[in-house]
């Protein structure tokens, strides 16, 4: 018996909020795309903590800055000027909207938050109040309810409503239905290029050219939520940037500090000058340790072959995924970009499905029911990506023929 695993599985039923179906696994130590549990088992891993360790587990450079930090200060509050915030905006800017301005926080959400908050001053600021959000179904921002009201799934909010009366939903790469929507009561649209917790449903680009259009069409605000597709997950750096559509306002967290929590959002022009002093704010958003973390992670995707290779790899998983459409029934779509994927299953067997590639030394994601996911580190090789589609085959065999 593991008796470590058992421990800890008591400590978090007596101590814990019950909000996670947890997987029966305690992991203590990973390094690269491998993790080990508390038995010594080894894995492969394909979740990268939900799209977060983007160089792998334990990157010798974020750890050398996280400890090289954290052994000469930890944190001071924004009441002061941050040496390693200022270098990182300047980094992201550059990389993002050459002039552009950020602001950092802790989460996805509280990224997405800001930006909306953004949009609803910016219009107040020229004189005419705008509270209407254009979202998509399906789609995900976060658990604040302000961005649970923006996100496209009635069972995530559902619990909580009312909920905040502003936001309307339209169906992904429906142009006619968005461009309907948008209308001059419109503060903005946001989006998700690459939608990742309705299954990976990838936006057309005929739509994010439409929704381009719509808001410049009523003077709205475009917001692309990167949170999940940006840092070079989907082969580009943005994954809007495939398009070649600009968004006003570009929010980003998961793979920005490799597994210390951060986030951003970036507004272009006139739009970094919306918020002012008083406006907006945060505690440890933009702290010592987190953005020297997320400096060295960001100078390793912009200096080395991260991104390229997460498409190259990315190209290949894909193609195996599909070939195993010819002899597994039970597989009706593959779907994504780059190293952001996953399985649409014709049965609620996902979650089964991990628990057969587990034993196979394999961690996949089962984001609903039917569908498998995988959102491995942009390290991985060719060889560890047949290595996981091996095993998720043979865990489709075993519980689908």
């Amino acid at each position: 018996m593991d008796e470590l695993l058992e421990r800890v599985k008591r400590l978090d039923a007596d101590y814990v909020m019950q909000t996670y179906r947890r997987l029966p696994v305690a992991f203590v130590r990973g390094r690269g795309t491998r993790m080990w549990d508390s038995s010594g088992n080894e894995y492969l891993d394909m979740v990268g903590g939900l799209g977060v360790t983007v160089l792998g587990h334990c990157h010798p450079a974020v750890t050398e800055a996280i400890c090289a930090q954290a052994s000469r200060l930890i944190h001071t509050t924004n009441l002061y000027y941050v040496e390693s915030q200022a270098e990182l905006a300047k980094m992201l800017v550059e990389r993002t909207f050459p002039g552009a301005k950020c602001f950092f926080a802790n989460s996805g959400a509280e990224a997405n938050e800001g930006a909306l908050k953004l949009a609803r001053k910016h219009h107040l600021d020229k004189g005419v109040a705008r509270s209407k959000v254009v979202c998509l179904t399906g789609a995900f921002h976060g658990r604040t309810l302000a961005t649970l009201s923006a996100t496209g799934q009635p069972l995530k909010w559902a619990p909580f409503s009312p909920v905040v009366p502003g936001f309307v939903h339209v169906p992904p790469n429906d142009r006619d239905a968005l461009s309907e929507a948008v209308d001059d009561q419109t503060a903005a649209v946001i989006l998700e290029p690459v939608q990742g917790e309705s299954g990976v449903h990838v936006l057309d680009e005929s739509f994010l050219r439409a929704a381009r259009e719509a808001c410049d069409r009523v003077g709205a605000i475009l917001i692309a939520d990167e949170v999940q597709s940006g840092m070079g997950r989907t082969g580009t750096f943005y994954a809007m940037e495939r398009s070649g559509v600009t968004a006003d306002v570009v929010t980003i967290a998961k793979g920005l500090a490799n597994g210390v929590p951060a986030a951003a959002f970036l507004a272009r022009g006139e739009f970094g000058d919306v918020l002012t002093q008083g406006d907006h704010g945060t505690t440890f958003g933009g702290g010592f340790l987190t953005c020297e973390a997320a400096r060295a992670t960001l100078s390793a995707i912009l200096d080395g072959d991260f991104v390229s290779n997460a498409e190259k790899v990315g190209s290949a998983l894909d193609g195996r995924l599909r070939s195993m459409m010819d002899d597994i029934p039970a597989i009706s779509e593959v779907r994504g970009r780059g190293l952001m994927l996953a399985v649409q299953l014709d049965r609620d067997v996902a979650h089964d499905v991990v628990l057969r590639c587990m034993e196979k030394g394999v961690l996949v994601n089962d984001v609903s029911p039917g569908v498998v996911r995988m959102l491995p580190a942009l390290i991985l090789t060719e060889q560890e990506a047949m290595t996981a589609a091996d095993a998720l085959e043979q865990a489709l065999v075993e519980l689908t023929n």
